[in-house]
């Protein structure tokens, strides 16, 4: 599952998926006037569609044990196969955190020009993170922050703060109006950080809506199972409320079968992070579910551009520096029946 951002208090630098992974990264424009010679050397420091410098890129993912995350692995070896002058050499995962620093040991040995990792557990390694940067392998972080910065050349991850204020924003649009609006949260696991995130988000959202109470939340596992048993719990204990906001369309799932089975109609929904599912339900418009907000998987994607311009050693275009940002953080838009046609492609199963 998608774990938290490391800088919520310092998210300087708010880069769109679309930006880097709705295509490829593509060379600056050139004029006609006294600057051109100046435009062509900038343009030969950008990463484009174009065979450039032949790079192996390591790729080391935690076990697909959730559908986030196993779109995270198609993301990256689909993008990979776009480049002809890229290799993926990709690991098998595990949630095990010695097999995984095993799993990248390995790839250190095998002298990968760069390495893209997201850590079953960023703490537990951050050593080997250290190590590839000490052997001269770059590391782009994925998702999943290393304990020092020193571990990676390139952090590229979601949002968790920004999930929860465009859910709570969304709901606060649609029921600004209403008197005395009351809504309920059913959030994720609560001794991860990134629900901690979500939740505080929703709520810093809220304070802008008086007329808006959040009465209920609860906590479930992100899993169909908990999502449907946590959910009955709610429906039962609130008899009356206007919006719901789920942390994961995996456990949306199993509360949307809750809901139905409760016969409960009476009130609106906003899911999260963007799965297929929820994407055709909100297409459908024949639930209680409106919206989701995103926590896009295209990062990884995102993060195989970015390896491929570390080991040609350029920039990205759309931007001055003729290096990599040191840190992006994915926007967590909301998705409705108004744009879903714009964003089904990225929805994960």
């Amino acid at each position: 599952m998608p774990e938290t951002s490391p800088f919520a208090s310092r998210r300087g630098l708010l880069f769109g998926a679309a930006a880097l992974s709705s295509g490829a990264l593509i060379t600056g424009c050139t004029s006609n006037d006294a600057k051109d010679e100046d435009s062509d050397d900038k343009s030969q420091q950008v990463a484009d569609n174009k065979p450039g410098k032949k790079v192996t890129i390591g790729f080391a993912g935690p076990q697909a044990d959730h559908g986030w995350l196993n779109a995270i692995n198609d993301n990256a070896k689909e993008r990979a196969k776009k480049y002809s002058d890229v290799t993926l050499e990709a690991t098998e995962g595990s949630n095990d955190t010695a097999a995984q620093i095993g799993q990248v040991e390995t790839l250190i040995n095998k002298k990968v020009d760069v390495l893209v990792i997201l850590p079953a557990d960023g703490k537990a390694l951050t050593q080997v993170g250290l190590k590839a940067m000490k052997a001269g392998i770059p590391v782009v972080n994925l998702d999943r922050v290393f304990a020092s910065p020193q571990a990676y050349r390139c952090w590229v991850g979601g949002d968790n703060y920004g999930m929860g204020l465009s859910a709570g924003h969304y709901i606060g649009e649609k029921l600004k109006d209403k008197k005395s609006a009351k809504v309920v949260e059913l959030a994720g696991l609560d001794n991860l950080e990134l629900t901690k995130q979500r939740s505080k988000g929703f709520d810093d959202a809220l304070k802008n809506y008086s007329n808006i109470e959040k009465v209920a939340r609860q906590a479930a596992d992100f899993t169909v199972e908990s999502g449907q048993s946590k959910m009955s719990q709610l429906l039962q204990a609130q008899k009356n409320f206007d919006a719901l906001w789920n942390h994961d369309d995996d456990q949306g799932v199993g509360a949307l079968r809750a809901i139905k089975q409760a016969g409960r109609d009476d009130f609106l929904m906003v899911g999260g992070a963007g799965a297929l599912s929820a994407m055709q339900a909100i297409e459908s418009d024949d639930s209680v579910l409106k919206a989701t907000v995103l926590y896009p998987p295209t990062m990884a994607a995102s993060a195989i551009d970015l390896a491929r311009a570390l080991g040609q050693s350029k920039g990205i275009s759309g931007m001055a520096e003729f290096e990599i940002p040191a840190f992006i953080t994915l926007y967590s838009a909301v998705v409705d029946k108004e744009n879903v046609g714009k964003y089904m492609s990225t929805g994960f199963k």
